[in-house]
């Protein structure tokens, strides 16, 4: 029987990290393999300049909620901004839509 001491690898161990961070068990994949991922998870990689206090805040508020991990945040928020002005928008098309004159009245 083995003596040595066993990490249980429940999810919560890979997610937090306490498993599979070291450098020795990082992999580098194919440039096809991680166009595939990105392409199945409809992620895209971009490159935009914020303001220090900005990413710091965010990065902040991710502890603070127990995110892990400020960019996922970020992301969320963003998608959460986009969605409501689309909304925003919508609802004022329609309203230009029902105030404008009929074509068929004519």
């Amino acid at each position: 029987m083995s003596t040595k001491k066993k990490i249980k690898g429940t999810c919560e161990a890979w997610e937090d990290g306490f498993l599979g961070r070291e450098a020795e068990h990082a992999v580098k994949i194919s440039k096809e393999k991680e166009n595939d991922i990105e392409e199945a998870l409809g992620m895209k990689m971009i490159s935009i300049r914020l303001p220090a206090d900005l990413i710091q805040a965010f990065k902040d508020i991710s502890e603070f909620r127990g995110v892990s991990g400020y960019q996922p945040l970020m992301r969320d928020a963003l998608k959460r901004f986009a969605d409501s002005e689309m909304k925003i928008i919508l609802a004022e098309l329609a309203e230009e839509k029902r105030k404008s004159p009929s074509k068929k009245a004519a």
